[in-house]
């Protein structure tokens, strides 16, 4: 479909100050790269900027509403590839240990692989092989700037900030369809993001989103959604405050049974940075509950 282009990757330079520091406490760490397309709006938010447009593939920001910014040029996807290629490339100098592109939940790439943002009639929209095109081209461009043995995380979901309950595919056939040509352009692990990781993908398997992205692309995976948490994951849902959950013996048989490769926390870590270490120890009962007011930090 589309050919790598060769790799033009700095020499790798070992991290130094803060990264080194992290090294020598034995830990390793990526940045997540974002762009979050038409869901900022530089006229309002916490940093507004009218200098700095959104952008996103036709200019909509929910399904059926209306244009509220002009689509992007090709020169504007060009640039939003490249700019993407130059912050893994300071990654890598920095002396991070991969880089991880947020590709889920609405945000810019996402809105090119959601049919119900993606209303272009060139190259880059069509049916949903084609509207890969964007994604193929993002992570192809990072993979030549970085070179071969630099991880590259790919963070996708079926669910969108605008519609819960939306799905890429309906079908194993079709996610295979989807995913195949970005682990084929470079993606070395993908994290899978559901708002219940316990949930499973399709009938008549026990396998959750992750476990058939591992299945069907043949790349490890990371599975995340609600881990540590009683409730489901919208803050709306678990309300102030959620009851801790300390029974991680299914998640890891699922793991031991190679369904997915790597569990993520997210919000149990805001409100216990220590949760990772409890758990190793078998502290259970001094895990804290998650509680709304940590995000508040985030705003």
């Amino acid at each position: 479909m589309w050919t790598r282009r060769p790799s033009t990757a700095p020499p790798l330079r070992a991290g130094s100050g803060w990264s080194g520091e992290v090294h020598e406490a034995g830990a390793r760490f990526i940045p997540q790269l974002w762009h979050v397309g038409v869901m900022r709006d530089p006229r309002t938010g916490p940093y507004p900027n009218p200098d700095l447009p959104s952008v996103s593939p036709s200019g909509m920001f929910k399904p059926g509403g209306k244009v509220v910014y002009e689509p992007m040029t090709k020169a504007q996807i060009r640039d939003v590839v490249d700019s993407f290629a130059r912050a893994a490339v300071s990654a890598r100098e920095l002396g991070c240990d991969g880089v991880e592109i947020h590709g889920a939940h609405g945000y810019i790439l996402d809105q090119f692989l959601w049919s119900e943002l993606n209303k272009r009639d060139d190259e880059y929209g069509g049916d949903a092989i084609q509207r890969t095109r964007f994604g193929v081209e993002l992570i192809e461009g990072i993979r030549a700037a970085v070179g071969p043995d630099f991880p590259l995380v790919l963070r996708i979901s079926q669910w969108k900030q605008q519609d819960y309950k939306a799905r890429l595919a309906e079908t194993p056939e079709l996610l295979k369809a989807i995913f195949q040509p970005l682990a084929d352009a470079g993606v070395d692990i993908f994290h899978c993001s559901e708002r219940r990781y316990w949930d499973i993908e399709f009938p008549g398997s026990p396998w959750n989103f992750a476990g058939w992205i591992k299945h069907l692309t043949g790349r490890p995976t990371i599975t995340v959604g609600s881990v540590g948490l009683a409730g489901a994951m919208s803050v709306t849902e678990l309300g102030a405050q959620t009851a801790v959950s300390t029974d991680l013996r299914p998640l890891a048989d699922r793991v031991a049974r190679g369904e997915f490769d790597i569990v993520a926390v997210g919000r149990a870590l805001l409100t216990d940075p220590a949760w990772a270490r409890k758990v190793k120890e078998g502290r259970f009962d001094e895990l804290l509950p998650f509680s709304k007011s940590a995000l508040d930090i985030l705003t």
